[in-house]
């Protein structure tokens, strides 16, 4: 089985994403420095506002979890992993961990990047407010 999520985001100056073990998307329209795992802000979706099919398949040990990233012409791709822990309860976030560290904002766990491994020309691009990003999560059933 497999669900599809499309949202979008936008960049923000102070876009840093040097964080070593969790990435974030965030509905919030402010970033400080101190933010270092927000990829983008103003993002249409939070962690609540997943369709109840992909958040119901993302809660199964046995799902694979990706996030595409589309920003202009470059791509990138983060694979995790779901888990029958996963709430979605947040309003605003959604955040990929490595670790397995669970609470309302994750989006899936143990995740193979971080921010700190998104391509720097992918953040340089992201420091423009006016930079759209089209992200696509997908939720599917392995093995």
């Amino acid at each position: 089985m497999k669900v599809i999520e499309y949202l979008e985001g936008f960049g923000h100056e102070n876009i840093r994403a040097t964080n070593r073990t969790t990435f974030e998307f965030t509905k919030e329209n402010h970033l400080t420095p101190r933010g270092d795992c927000i990829i983008t802000v103003n993002t249409s979706k939070g962690a609540r506002d997943l369709s109840p099919e992909f958040k119901s398949l993302a809660q199964s040990s046995s799902v694979e979890i990706k996030m595409r990233i589309r920003v202009g012409a470059l791509e990138f791709l983060v694979v995790g992993a779901g888990d029958p822990g996963l709430e979605f309860t947040h309003s605003k976030d959604l955040v990929g961990r490595k670790s397995n560290y669970l609470c309302g904002r994750t989006l899936m766990i143990g995740s193979d990047k971080a921010a700190c491994d998104f391509p720097r020309e992918f953040v340089n691009a992201l420091r423009n407010p006016e930079q759209r990003a089209e992200i696509t999560l997908t939720a599917e059933t392995v093995g």
